[in-house]
């Protein structure tokens, strides 16, 4: 399907072979079909580089996100994830994003599927999964992506010195993906002592041997070891990345020992509520909130309506799917307009507009901030979610 992914793009773009196309991949193994999500990014790569297209392939895997984020810091024409996200075990497949760092709405898709259809017999030199490692096309973006995501992340960081001295400790599970040492650079980039990881889920493992299915999206049962952990740390917040870790759950203590695992619609209101509160502190004199919006898919709550009336921004449904905000963001970004946050109520959330697509390690730090923040005026985040309902 690459050779027509290939084809598509060279329609689209003259500048293909300046530019090039980004490659990432999540950490599944396929163990009984040989098939992991590095092996199919490296035959991804190959039917590229033997069109002397250059290829920016990561050397390691990295969350969702970064794919979409290098596509715009790299000026490539395009980029592919190679994930199955927060399916069974059993999954794989792949995210395409476009030039604009969102991922691709129609009539692309359909377009690459009718290319894909042309192009079914395997080229010379597309099985050739090596040419990842001596071709001179390929390039490694994994440092400079990373070190210029964790500077950016910086700008959505509004009270580092409280970050610095809190006391509050986290703990965090990637289930068994891609996660970890993503979030552990997060926090260190808000000055937050790292969270505490949940060692059973910290390290890959295709198999997901701890779950029954790798969706924190689930809730309680599955966030099992990580509140049992946190319950022996003393630590009253719980951040969950889904394997590929552009999503985002949430599990807060409360007053009476037991957890509330928050639910997506829950997170966007207090995302909502925080990301226009740190705005409205830090913004110009003459800023001007008609230039302020933010974003929901039509499924998920109405929470984010009723704060920009009150506040005076803009609000704006798209259709489900996290592509259709990409999109729309992009446009309103081109349009010299401002984007604080966007949801859809599958845990998936975009603080910020760095990253043009859901992206669960920035809304991990984002949420410790939040914490920290409420906690020195005595409240928790569910306290707060009450708050802001009844505002």
């Amino acid at each position: 399907s690459f050779q027509g992914i290939y084809k598509y793009l060279e329609r689209c773009f003259s500048d293909f072979k300046q530019r090039g196309f980004v490659v990432g991949y999540d950490t599944r193994g396929q163990v009984t079909s040989n098939c992991s999500s590095k092996k199919l990014a490296k035959l991804t790569a190959a039917v590229l580089l033997a069109k002397d297209v250059p290829v920016y392939f990561f050397s390691t895997y990295v969350p969702t996100p970064f794919v979409p984020y290098a596509v715009q810091q790299l000026k490539a024409v395009a980029g592919v994830m190679i994930t199955a996200s927060h399916n069974r075990k059993e999954d794989n497949g792949y995210k395409v994003y476009w030039e604009n760092g969102a991922q691709i709405t129609s009539p692309h898709d359909k377009e690459i599927i009718k290319c894909i259809e042309e192009c079914v017999e395997p080229w010379n030199g597309s099985w050739n999964e090596n040419l990842v490692d001596t071709s001179p096309l390929r390039q490694d973006p994994l440092k400079k992506i990373c070190d210029c995501y964790m500077e950016d992340l910086r700008k959505i960081c509004y009270h580092r010195d409280l970050n610095v001295q809190t006391s509050l400790k986290f703990v965090h599970t990637s289930f068994h993906g891609v996660g970890h040492d993503y979030v552990q650079l997060a926090f260190k980039a808000f000055g937050f002592q790292p969270p505490i990881p949940v060692p059973e889920q910290k390290d890959p493992d295709p198999n997901f041997s701890t779950v029954k299915c790798p969706n924190p999206e689930e809730g309680e049962c599955v966030l099992e070891l990580s509140l049992r952990l946190a319950e022996k740390e003393k630590a009253k917040v719980v951040v969950a990345t889904d394997p590929d870790a552009d999503r985002l759950a949430v599990a807060e203590q409360q007053e009476n020992g037991c957890w509330k695992v928050f639910t997506g619609n829950e997170l966007a209101a207090l995302f909502g509520w925080w990301m226009f509160s740190c705005w409205k502190e830090n913004c110009s004199e003459d800023a001007d909130m008609k230039n302020v919006y933010m974003l929901a898919t039509t499924v998920s709550s109405k929470i984010l309506r009723a704060i920009a009336l009150k506040e005076g921004f803009h609000f704006e449904e798209t259709l489900p799917g996290f592509k259709w905000i990409g999109s729309r963001v992009k446009d309103l970004l081109d349009n010299g307009k401002e984007v604080l946050f966007a949801f859809e109520e599958s845990i998936g959330f975009m603080c910020g507009t760095s990253v043009l697509d859901k992206d669960g390690v920035s809304a991990a730090v984002v949420i410790a901030e939040m914490a920290t923040y409420l906690e020195g005026k005595n409240l928790s985040l569910a306290q707060k979610l009450v708050d802001i309902y009844e505002t």
